[in-house]
Formats: C-alpha cells, sequence, structure tokens
C-alpha cells in the first residue's frame, strides 16, 4: 500500500467538521498516511515570559470556519460510504519538543466546584524529550509522557460547520488516553469518503482529562493506516488496544454516557464470544472496566474495557462475525508506543 505525507500548510489545517470540507488529499483503503499537526490551539511558540504563556498563533486561521481545535485533513478513503467502518491504525506518533498545560481561573462551572475559578490560571510550559519519554516543566515538574490524539473523526451527516469540541458518533473530540501506538479505533461512517481529520496532540494525560487539558503538544508525525470495513455496522466508535477492547459513550451527563458505553459493550461481547445479552451483562460485571474519558469537553465522556485475556468462550465464537476475527493484542505485532 501506498504511504502519503501531508505537510502543515493553510491548505491541509481546519478547525472544524464538516461533510463539506473539501479534502486535500484521496486514498485507497488500506493505504498509510503521516501528518504533521499543530497543537490544538494553533501555536506556532510559546512566550518563554515569565510569566510562560501562549505565543505566536498560526496566521492562516480563518473567523468561523477554523473556531476549534486545529486539525489536518480531511482525507478522503476510496470504497467508505455511509454505514460503513473505518479502521485507524496508529502506527506512530512522535511529539515536537515543546507543549502547556493550565488549570483553573476561569468563570466555569468546572472551575466553581473545584474551587479553583479565581486569581488567574495556571500555567505550564513543558520541554518533552520523546525519546526517553518523560516531560519537564519550565517549573522542574517531570512526568512521564504517552502520546495520543485527542482528535480523530470523521464528517458528521448533517450539513453545515460543526464544532470540533464534543465527541460525537463519529468520533471527534474523544480525548481518551488509551489510543496510542498499537492501537486501532474504529468509527462509523457517516458520509461519502469519510472525509476524515485528526489533530490535538496531547503528550501525557490521565483519565478524566481533570484539569481541562492535557499536555498539549504539536506533533512532528502521525502515521495512520486507513481502512475501510464494509461487512460489519457500528453505531458509535470502538477501539482495540494492545491490552483490552474498547467501547465508548458520550453524552450531557455521565449516566447516560456510561449506559451507552455498557450497551455497546454488551453488543460487543454478544459478537465476540456468542452470549446472549443478560450472560454478556452478567460477565460485564466480572471483567469489564469503566473508566471516565474526560469532563471537561461540554459532551462528558466514559469508555468500557475488556481485556482480550479476561474471558475463555464456552464455546467455539461463529467465524463468520468480523469482530471475532480481528486480532487481539497476544496475535499482533508487538510495538513499541
Amino acid at each position: 500500500m501506498i504511504r502519503h505525507i501531508i505537510p502543515l500548510n493553510d491548505t491541509t489545517l481546519h478547525g472544524s467538521f464538516s461533510r463539506d470540507h473539501a479534502p486535500i488529499l484521496t486514498v485507497r483503503s488500506g493505504d498509510t498516511v503521516e501528518f504533521s499537526t499543530l497543537d490544538g490551539d494553533w501555536l506556532l511558540n510559546l512566550e518563554p515570559g515569565p510569566p510562560v504563556a501562549h505565543g505566536d498563533e498560526w496566521p492562516g486561521r480563518r473567523p468561523g470556519v477554523d473556531s476549534g481545535h486545529a486539525l489536518s485533513g480531511p482525507v478522503y478513503i476510496e470504497g467508505a460510504r455511509p454505514g460503513s467502518v473505518l479502521a485507524v491504525e496508529i502506527n506512530e506518533i512522535r511529539p515536537a519538543g515543546w507543549g502547556w498545560s493550565r488549570a483553573g481561573g476561569r468563570d466555569a462551572r468546572h472551575d466553581h466546584l473545584l474551587q479553583v475559578d479565581g486569581g488567574g490560571e495556571y500555567y505550564l510550559g513543558w520541554s518533552i524529550d520523546s525519546e526517553n519519554r518523560f516531560a519537564t516543566s519550565h517549573e522542574g515538574h517531570t512526568v512521564a509522557t504517552r502520546p495520543f490524539m485527542g482528535v480523530m473523526g470523521v464528517a458528521p451527516a448533517e450539513p453545515g460547520i460543526h464544532s470540533t469540541h464534543p465527541p460525537r458518533v463519529t468520533g471527534g473530540n474523544i480525548d481518551c488516553k488509551e489510543l496510542v501506538v498499537g492501537s486501532t479505533l474504529y468509527l462509523p461512517v457517516a458520509v461519502n469518503g469519510a472525509l476524515f481529520s485528526v489533530g490535538d496532540g496531547h503528550a501525557a494525560q490521565g483519565d478524566g482529562e481533570v484539569g481541562s487539558t492535557a499536555i498539549e503538544c504539536p506533533m512532528e508525525s502521525v502515521v495512520l493506516t486507513l481502512t475501510v470495513v464494509t461487512d460489519v455496522q457500528l453505531t458509535t466508535p470502538r477501539a482495540r488496544t494492545r491490552k483490552e477492547w474498547l467501547t465508548f459513550g458520550f453524552a450531557r451527563c455521565l449516566d447516560e454516557a456510561t449506559y451507552m458505553a455498557l450497551r455497546d459493550m454488551i453488543d460487543l461481547m454478544q459478537q465476540l464470544y456468542g452470549f446472549e445479552r443478560k450472560e454478556a451483562l452478567n460477565l460485564c460485571s466480572q471483567t469489564v472496566d469503566l473508566r471516565i474519558t474526560q469532563i471537561v469537553n461540554g459532551v462528558l465522556g466514559v469508555h468500557a474495557a475488556l481485556p482480550h485475556s479476561a474471558i475463555q468462550p464456552k464455546v467455539a465464537v461463529d467465524p463468520g462475525d468480523w469482530w471475532s476475527r480481528v486480532p487481539t493484542t497476544r496475535e499482533a505485532p508487538d510495538r513499541p508506543e
């Protein structure tokens, strides 16, 4: 298959999802694309300070259409049609050498509840050492890095301009820290060609993204393989990591997001193991973990996680089911994150 390279320029950057965005590249199913991305806030650098702060912004950002995260794309994938699934295999993610994070100081419910709404934001600039997998703040904090892309998604079916900030059934701002190298994200396709975009690089983040940001950073290289799957249907994103299957729920409240993630996990367990629905739910209680993906994007996220080795099925699974044929971590090549 062919490997394509997308540079950073005004043509390849945009800040919204839309079925009306013209694709910057057309690829065949199974092709690999190497992206470069800005950080989510369209920055070119940081002000060294004191105080350290946001620096220069990409000059080509357009009002309105580019009001959200800086995304690279969209990419048109031949053969992608509404009702099909786009498999996004994450092959490589290499952060640039700097990033930032901030917390508090906003007149927002999140900050009010945590009693950090006054006195301005707490801002950290970070130096990122990709080779040794750690980042050091300008104040001397050091944390381990585990880079992933906060936004990966395809265009919604509805016309018009759509914000990049909430996650939705076609992906977008999922902010799941498990979508690292070696993982595959499965997205329901809603428009011809899928129109896939990626951005919002994160060098490190915990479940929940509780302070409102990760270590936000540009990415020198994001290498993804884009494959259309036509013999399976999906109504909300799923993912396969080296260790587990993930199903996702997105809603304005965590209860609704939780049940959305659980419903799809039950569906997945039926497909993987041939279980009845109540049987799958019973075994969910023994094997599935619920995690808060993020609480800061307006639409909240929960993911359910099923380890690959958690259940030994009582009978052989019908090999005709596509999900049961996807390689597990134990069968997939071992690659460093």
